[in-house]
């Protein structure tokens, strides 16, 4: 494998809920020049479906998608398991309603592992930093069940950065202590949340990256153009490689703003940068 692969979120350009719109955005991806996809994998809030709900996508289902992205030369870099609770963004966190985000999440794994690309991402919900915290036990309890049935179909957990600082999602890392619980790391998100050390942040999760996020953060025009905002890209991907970092790099730009031009500068970006590191 190169140094990293770039790939694209595949919900930066639109829903998925047909194979039109899978073959549509595929058409996309290759136009701007990405390896992979990164694929969404529940249904969207206000009735839309999504084609690759694992409540909707049988056995025939996930051969076709399969066959579609290998027609396009493109691979997955895994998948996406967004849920949301009555409360709030993530909904793992969220007693009401709960188990059954908890299955659907497991499903989502399932599906993932079946398909040959184990990764799920997600943000779970707030997790706090101190351990007899309400909201603690409860995140710490629906993503312990999570990981435990990851390992089981040998899928991986990939918590995204975000709401919590770098050290805090460490230490609940090793506090569920499962080896099928790890961070998709995105540092445009801890920028957007106010953690300024996006680099310290990959050292302090050193050894827990199997996925990343590249979108920049740029307060000034609300952009997330890859090179364009806050990000210091050419210090971050360094630390990644000097950990041994050899994964994705999945382009995500949600402002909806020129997006697939947005992407393609992105591309274009990581691909000059990354030869120099």
């Amino acid at each position: 494998m190169s140094m990293f692969k770039i790939g694209l979120t595949i919900w930066s350009l639109g829903k998925t809920s047909t194979l039109d719109d899978l073959e549509r955005q595929l058409a996309l991806a290759k136009k701007i020049g990405v390896e992979g996809v990164q694929l969404w994998a529940v249904d969207y809030g206000g009735g839309v479906s999504c084609l690759l709900d694992p409540d909707r996508c049988d056995r025939k289902c996930r051969k076709n998608i399969l066959e579609i992205i290998g027609s396009f030369g493109l691979e997955i870099s895994g998948f996406c398991a967004q849920l949301s609770g009555p409360r709030g963004f993530g909904g793992l966190d969220d007693p009401e309603g709960l188990e059954k985000r908890v299955e659907k999440t497991k499903k989502v794994l399932e599906l993932a592992a079946s398909m040959g690309s184990p990764i799920v991402t997600t943000h779970p919900g707030y997790i706090p930093e101190d351990r007899e915290d309400k909201t603690y036990k409860v995140i710490r309890g629906s993503i312990s069940k999570i990981a435990s049935y990851a390992e089981d179909v040998n899928a991986c957990f990939a918590i995204e950065t975000g709401m919590e600082l770098p050290h805090v999602l460490r230490t609940f890392i090793e506090d569920i202590n499962s080896d099928a619980l790890r961070v998709n790391y995105d540092p445009a998100n801890l920028l957007r949340y106010g953690v300024e050390e996006v680099v310290e942040g990959v050292k302090k999760l050193q050894g827990l990256i199997v996925h990343t996020h590249a979108k920049d953060h740029n307060p000034k025009t609300g952009r997330a153009t890859v090179g364009e905002g806050l990000v210091p890209w050419e210090i971050y991907l360094r630390e990644l490689k000097n950990q041994g970092y050899r994964g994705w790099l999945a382009l995500e730009d949600e402002t909806g703003i020129d997006v697939v031009n947005s992407l393609k500068k992105g591309r274009d970006f990581l691909q000059s940068l990354i030869p120099q590191l």
